[in-house]
């Protein structure tokens, strides 16, 4: 016979399940209420006039906090749930980083091998110093290419429209770039006998998969078609359907850069395995988040966000209480960002669709940092 659980011990465990769920915590660790960061998220976004967010704040490892917000486009007026899907834009980077550091555990791939004696370079190929570019340069942007070849300035009397270049040696230098994880994917992708286009399952099976990651695609898919919200720009509607960084690329390639979708349930999985330790060595998890390259004081990153460093896909930022390591996103009518703080598993990921996610990152980490 089963014994009926008194009244009494029912209520108190769901008061103490809602007690454990209000009483939120900071990246530092100090108390915070749910009920508080709900009007402050809500303020932001109406100040803002964001349309869509989607929220998640981890705690000890663990989701403690979720939010689906607003609509997924200002036309429609279509409410932002739980399935809908948003561009990661460059937050893509710290997720293809895992990826490339499980196929050094599977010595597929060496962090410090020069990435032309695995698959030679023909968009850069005139250029020998391209022959010292490695894994680790590319993921610690040292390896001298403009973030795009399309979007850069360049001196017009050495390069043509379209035309890769090289910046500076290889290995000397922190530039930002995004055509150095346009190669290093090229360069997976051929080690695993695969294409540009066939990538993503394989990302599937060694990164989605096994850190729980549902709703996490590199490449378009009907569930994406069916769930993506629509992107914004000064409040209108963008027109643009996929995010692209060549003339030719379409939704089929696997865009290390910026073409992760998913949303904040599933990127906190992430993060979580990543604070973890889960999936890789514990040398190549230390790796990830030791600083790779110093950055200069005169940089965006440091002038702006604060970073002083930056490891293998992934920004370095002292702050009072410890480091916080971070990443933001900017597809324009898509961006995002995330704050995580190793050493208590505390952090924060959001996504938005508009360009006002990095004005978002600075109020909510005025909350949730300072």
């Amino acid at each position: 016979m089963v014994k009926k659980i008194p009244a009494i011990i029912v209520l108190l465990l769901l008061l103490l399940s809602n007690s454990s769920y209000s009483q939120l915590q900071t990246l530092s660790g100090k108390k915070l209420n749910s009920e508080d960061l709900d009007k402050y998220i809500k303020k932001q976004m109406d100040s803002l006039a964001m349309p869509g967010l989607s929220f998640a704040l981890i705690n000890n490892g663990k989701v403690v906090y979720h939010r689906s917000l607003g609509v997924t486009s200002e036309e429609t007026k279509l409410k932002v749930n739980d399935q809908s899907i948003f561009e990661a834009a460059s937050m893509s980077k710290t997720v293809f980083a895992y990826f490339v550091l499980r196929m050094v555990d599977k010595k597929l791939l060496d962090l410090d091998t020069p990435l032309y004696r695995y698959l030679p370079y023909k968009d850069i190929e005139k250029d020998e110093r391209y022959k010292l570019i490695t894994a680790r340069m590319v993921l610690s942007h040292t390896t001298g290419f403009p973030n795009w070849r399309y979007f850069d300035k360049r001196d017009e009397n050495l390069y043509k429209y379209g035309e890769l270049y090289l910046k500076f040696t290889p290995g000397t230098e922190f530039a930002y770039s995004g055509e150095g994880y346009r190669y290093l994917s090229l360069v997976i992708a051929h080690l695993n006998g695969l294409s540009i286009q066939t990538l993503d399952p394989l990302f599937q099976k060694e990164v989605a998969v096994p850190l729980h990651m549902k709703h996490a695609w590199f490449s378009g898919n009907n569930y994406i078609s069916n769930h993506k919200v629509t992107g914004h720009v000064n409040g209108m509607v963008s027109k643009k359907s996929w995010p692209t960084s060549f003339p030719e690329q379409d939704s089929t390639w696997f865009d290390a850069a910026g073409g992760l979708h998913t949303e904040a349930l599933d990127f906190s999985a992430f993060l979580i395995g990543l604070m973890k330790g889960k999936g890789i060595s514990k040398s190549l998890v230390n790796e990830m988040f030791k600083e790779q390259v110093a950055l200069d004081k005169k940089s965006p990153h440091y002038l702006v966000n604060g970073d002083t460093g930056w490891g293998l896909g992934i920004a370095i930022r002292p702050v009072s209480f410890g480091t916080i390591y971070e990443h933001g996103g900017n597809n324009g009518d898509f961006q995002s960002g995330f704050k995580i703080n190793r050493a208590n598993q505390n952090g924060y990921v959001f996504f938005t669709n508009c360009d006002k996610g990095a004005a978002f990152n600075n109020k909510i980490a005025e909350l949730l940092i300072n």
